[in-house]
Parts: structure tokens; sequence; C-alpha cells
């Protein structure tokens, strides 16, 4: 049976804190008045001003208790209920608008509960506002309950006091069943979530996380809820123990409950029709609209939900978008697409510039004897249409995989591959450097489209959007070495010869590849480690692979060499010959949320918080920016170090010839990516079947545009010319 309580009406808007929680010498309000920062004075109702207020068929417990500013206009303010303590700021005869909506400013039609109002707010048909904080310019209009409770927690994973451990909010991120999971807590950024779900072998570290985020939250009862200047809520069903910022924007939202809505001026958020929200943290710039189910969640900032997009125990990182997509217990980097109706089930690690297609259905079979294991995919992973994928899988970065049912477990090594089934040999293939042969519009559009809608203002990570780093560079020199060895393997069993050791095949493998030797293109190089199946997985132009890997690495270490030149104007032959200090250890790297962090100094991090060098979040955001700030100095140190994998230049003792080279070189390879990029946007225009659903060549230009008019092609050539400038000034500078 529901227990309904019966409690005398003059109670209604008081003993909002039960009194076991009150400070001794405080009262209920107490926490209120630290909250309400507007700078406005109230005073008591004048006798005028209560006279209008009952003729417009206002009602009060305790007029006494109803206090407004000096500019309060009671002819604005009819057919209210008030109960509590309830302070209004000016009520002015103007009326407010937004989107076109004109809403006189003023009180109508309402019950209020010991709330404070700012100055012009338009409140009108809200049939429950309870405890809340409500700024300046507000409009909230045809609200059914606006209700704050004493033990609000706003979507943050803290423990009120009084209550029990069993009520903590937590996110199950990358593990379905929690053995991976976080306390949400408003500003969590990608990193965090990120070193939160690792390590779970370093309790100590974990707990360090916990009070981190228990010191940044208040165990109090008593907060009001908030919502901030300039925000308006129109048509909303119901909202419970929110905490809005300014300038937001919610209309037709069916449910918004324990819920921060982070806003302000600069970056508005915003929520839609129908959406229903549980137990969240949405972050500075975010959209979610049209029919939206979001439970135990954080959005990082400039984030988007759409088109009855489902994320549930889930972190979305900053300049990312799920629409019409089923998303739970994963952990998402920045700068991810997700459209149209495919599934995430699987508890998934995405670490950024990732994009599913269509069909995609990653995991969940529902018929093992466990839950579903996790998935692993560094930056760029692009599944393709109706792909889908059993767990436990691992991709390198930029991996694409075509359609497919891929129904064994897979571990994907080499980065910029294409991973698809040939079903008539019943295989698996894989082609090493794909993207760098065949799609190299795609890889280069990306690292500048994220870039650019990288719109985030307090850029605490330093994120890494060009596809050549660190990272991937790391990627590439175990690619190679691995390929290296497959094909040595392969030519011993082609020649019958006895197995030997991976380090003789590697050395076999290396010399048939530098050679480029004819032999390659007669063996099978199979990788069967890569599938957890007794099919074979063949590796598909190993050679043209090999030779992209190559060519790329060395266009890593001697472009980032050259504009440490170039930033420095190191044009003297002692500046350059003393330029770079020798380095022959190449990290390894980490990408914390999409910051890209050498290991050891990841390592320190954690020291760190361990000896309590770092004790709070934002000691370790500050961390994030030392390193975002020393990013370019270790990306150097690594570049350096890579230096003898790809030239036998010594940097000890570096001249003018050795920049030279290394500036043709750049050039070449810059020039050669210019081509790669016109002509893998050329094949569209030149495929007769894209060009079949066009009477003429002119309505195909008039339709999809000409590919001379292509901008960023276009873009992409003149910036090759300001470079070649750029290098040309340089190395004619240097005497």
């Amino acid at each position: 049976m529901n227990e309904i309580k019966k409690i005398p009406v003059s109670e209604l808007g008081y003993n909002y804190i039960p009194n076991q929680y009150i400070p001794k010498g405080e009262d209920e309000y107490h926490l209120r008045y630290h909250q309400n920062r507007s700078g406005i004075t109230y005073k008591s109702l004048s006798a005028y001003e209560l006279e209008v207020l009952v003729r417009n068929r206002n009602t009060s417990d305790n007029w006494n208790n109803v206090l407004v500013s000096e500019k309060f206009n009671p002819e604005l303010v009819k057919n209210n209920k008030f109960f509590g303590l309830v302070r209004i700021g000016n009520l002015e005869p103007l009326y407010l608008e937004f989107h076109s909506v004109r809403f006189p400013v003023g009180i109508y039609n309402s019950t209020i509960i010991s709330t404070d109002l700012g100055h012009n707010v338009v409140i009108d048909n809200v049939n429950y506002l309870s405890h809340y904080i409500i700024g300046n310019d507000v409009i909230i209009v045809n609200v059914n309950e606006l209700v704050n409770t004493n033990y609000s927690k706003f979507g943050n994973g803290i423990v009120k006091d009084g209550e029990t451990e069993t009520t903590r909010i937590w996110m199950e991120l990358c593990n379905e069943n929690g053995g991976r999971s976080v306390i949400p807590f408003s500003g969590m950024l990608p990193g965090d979530a990120y070193l939160w779900t690792r390590n779970r072998d370093d309790t100590k570290l974990l707990e360090k996380f916990k009070i981190f985020t228990e010191n940044q939250l208040e165990t109090k009862r008593g907060y009001y809820g908030k919502i901030g200047d300039r925000t308006v809520i129109k048509n909303c069903k119901m909202l419970k123990d929110v905490w809005i910022g300014s300038d937001a924007y919610l209309k037709g939202a069916n449910k918004i409950k324990n819920v921060t809505v982070n806003s302000d001026a600069e970056r508005k958020s915003q929520i839609g029709e129908g959406c229903e929200i549980v137990n969240g943290i949405v972050g500075y710039g975010c959209r979610i609209f049209y029919g939206v189910k979001a439970v135990r969640f954080v959005m990082a900032s400039h984030s988007q939900l759409k088109y009855g997009a489902r994320l549930i125990n889930s972190y979305l990182g900053d300049n990312a978008t799920i629409s019409c997509c089923e998303v739970l217990n994963s952990l998402i980097f920045p700068s991810h697409e997700q459209h149209h109706n495919n599934s995430f089930l699987c508890a998934a690690l995405i670490m950024g510039q990732s994009n599913l297609a269509a069909g995609a259905t990653i995991g969940s079979n529902h018929n093992s004897r466990a839950a579903d294991g996790e998935i692993i995919a560094n930056r760029g992973f692009w599944p393709g249409l109706c792909v889908s994928l059993k767990h436990n899988a691992k991709f390198a970065s930029f991996t694409i995989v075509a359609k497919g049912d891929y129904s064994y477990e897979l571990n994907i090594p080499l980065p910029f591959s294409l991973v698809s089934i040939e079903e008539h040999n019943n295989c698996l293939t894989v082609m090493p450097a794909y993207w760098f042969m065949y799609n190299m519009y795609a890889l280069q559009r990306n690292a500048t489209k994220y870039a650019e809608r990288d719109r985030r203002t307090n850029k605490i990570q330093l994120l890494e959007f060009n596809y050549l780093a660190p990272d991937t560079a790391n990627e590439i020199i175990d690619a190679i070495i691995l390929l290296e060895t497959l094909v040595g393997k392969a030519y011993i069993l082609h020649q019958q010869k006895k197995k030997t050791t991976d380090a003789a095949s590697q050395k076999i493998g290396a010399t048939l590849l530098a050679e480029q030797n004819v032999v390659i293109e007669t063996l099978e190089v199979v990788a069967n480690e890569f599938e957890n199946s007794h099919r074979n997985v063949k590796l598909l132009k190993v050679q043209q692979a090999y030779n992209s890997y190559k060519l790329m690495l060395k266009y890593y270490v001697f472009e980032t060499m050259l504009q440490h030149c170039i930033a420095n104007n190191l044009v003297k032959k002692s500046e350059l010959k003393n330029a770079f200090t020798p380095n022959n250890i190449i990290t390894k790297w980490e990408n914390v949320g999409g910051q890209l962090i050498p290991t050891e100094r990841v390592n320190t991090l954690k020291k760190q918080i361990k000896n309590n060098t770092i004790t709070s979040w934002f000691g370790v955001r500050d961390y994030y920016k030392l390193m975002g700030e020393y990013y370019t100095t270790h990306k150097l140190e690594h570049a350096i170090a890579c230096m003898p994998l790809v030239s036998s230049i010594n940097i000890a003792t570096l001249n003018k010839a050795d920049v030279v080279l290394m500036a043709t070189e750049v050039l070449a390879t810059k020039a050669l990516i210019q081509h790669n990029i016109y002509q893998s946007r050329a094949k569209d225009y030149d495929n007769e079947f894209r060009k079949m659903t066009y009477q003429n060549t002119k309505e195909m230009d008039r339709v999809i545009g000409k590919l001379a008019d292509n901008t960023f092609i276009n873009t992409q050539k003149l910036e090759l010319e300001k470079y070649k400038k750029m290098i040309e000034e340089y190395v004619g500078s240097i005497v």
C-alpha cells in the first residue's frame, strides 16, 4: 500500500531540513542564504502591496514570510499560492521575448513553496515550485512539477548526511559487472574517467579518487535547487533535484531528475521534447533533444544526444554526438560520432575520433555464462555498415572494419588497417596502412574537422587530432617489426625450412621487405593470432603497407624536428649542431581521455596522487595542463628517439645538408599526401556506378559540386603552398 503521510498544512514550506542536520546556532535557511548571492535586498510587504496581492486572488499561509524587493509590482502577481519563506525580486511592467514568443513579467497561476525569485522573472502555470533559487530574467511556464529535496545531489555520486552507502550513484563504465565503476561528479573530465576505470589493481589509487570526489562535494542536507539567469523552461512535466546554469533552454522534457545542467552565456545547454534524463551530469554547451533517454551518465562539454538516443551507465566525451542509438557501459573520448540505428551494447572504451556507421552492433550476445566482456579501440575507430563485433576485442588506432559478422574475439595491432571477411575463403583479411594508401582524403579531413569542431572554451586537456602523433608512431614501429616477422615466417614456410625464432624470422623479413623482393607477392602472410578462431587471418598488400608505414614514420620524425628548427629560428651552424639532445629511448605513451601523455609521466601522476603531492581533482587538472605545456617537448624527444629507425642522420652533428634533406623529404611526402587526398576523392567522380543516378556530368556537378570546387581539397593545396614557401624561406636563411 502507498504510504500517504498526513501533516498539518501549516508546516507546508517549513522544516525543509530535519532538525538533526541543522548545525547549532543555524536555522533551516542557512544554506539557502549562503547559496543566494544575488545581492537583492528584501523587505516585508507594505499594506498596499498586501492589499493588491489579496485582491489578485493570491494566498499565503503567512504573508509575513513573503518578502519583496524595492521595485516589486504586486499587480504582476495573480492567482498564486505561497507557502513558507518566499522572496521575490523586482517585477516591472515588461515582457520577455525568447524565440519569437513573448511572456509578460510576473507570477501567475502557480504554487510556490519556499523559493527565491530574481528580478523580472516569468512564472506562469507552474503547478508546484518548491525550494529553488531562481535567477534574473528567468522564464518558467507550463511546468507540472519543479521540486527539490533536502538530500538533492544534482547527479553527483555523493552520500548525504544520514544516508547509507547504498544510495550512492556509480557509473558502471567499460564493464557490465561494475568492475570499473566510477563516481560521477560535475566537471569530470575524460582523463579522470579513464584513470579511474583503469588501474583496478591499485586499491590505494582508487581510494584516493573516491576521496577526491567526496572532498569536492558537499554532504550537508538542505541545498536548494538552482536555475540560473536567463534560463527558459517551458512545457515540461517533471523536474526534480536539478541544478541548472544560466542561459539554458528546456522545452517539452518529460522528466529530469537528479541532474546538473551546466550552462552559461557562451556555452548554452539545451534539453528538448520528450527527453527523460535521470542521475546525470550535462556539460556546458550540450544539446539533448527528441526523445532521448539518459540514466547514470556524464556528458562532457559540447556533446549531443538526439533522435531517441539512449545513454546508460556511460561517459560521453567533448564534441561528441550520439543519435538514434543505444549506448551502455561505455567510456567514450572526445570527437565521437554515432548516427542512425546501431547498438553499442557491449562495455567499451573508445578513445576518440571515432565513427559508428548504421547497423553496427557491438556485443551483448546474451548466451554466455557471464556478462559481456570489453572492447578497447584506440583513436579513429570506424566500424562500417552492419558490422557485428563480439567481445573481447582490441583495435589499434584508425582501424576500419568492413561489413560483416565477426563472430570471434579480435586483436588487431596494425594501425590504419582495413579489416574484412572473405566469406568464400572463410578467412579474415587485414590490409595494413589502408588509410595511407586508399583513403587519405578522409584521414586528413577528419583531423582538420575535429580540430575545427573543438568548441571547448576551457581546454584543460590538450587533445591531439593529428593522425601522426607519438601514440600512432609507436604503433607503426610495432607494426613494422610485426610485418617483418610475419613475412619472415611466411618465407621460411614457403621454402619448407624449419621454424626458427621470431628474431631470426624478423631479420629475414626485414631483408626481403627492404629490397622489395618479388617473392613477397607469392607468399601467404598470415597472422592467426589476430583472431580467436581456427581459420586463417591473411595480410594483404604487405609490401605496399610496409613502405607506407616507413614513409609516414619518417615524415612524422622529420616534420616534428623541422618544426622545432623553424619555431626556434635555428639558422646558424652552431645552433643546428646543438639543437637536439640525443635520446635513444622510445617512450611509451598513453591516451588519457584524448590527451597524449608519456606513460612514465602518467605513472608519476599516480605516484603523486598516492603520496599526497596531489590531493584533489584540481591538482590532477593542473597536471593535465602541465603535460599540455610540455607536449611539444615530449613529442620532440620521442621523434629524436625514433630518428635511427628512419635515417642515418646524426643529430649530434646536425648541419645544413641534414636540414635540407629533411625539408626535401617532408615536402615530397606532403605533396604525396596532397595527391592521395585528391585521388581518393576523385574516385567518387570517376566511378560509373556513382555517376549512374545523374543524367549527365553537368547534373552531377550541380548536385554534389565540382571536384575542382571542393573546399577541403583546395584548402589543402593552399596550405601546401604556404608550407612550401615557409620551408624554402627557412632553409634559405640557414648560414
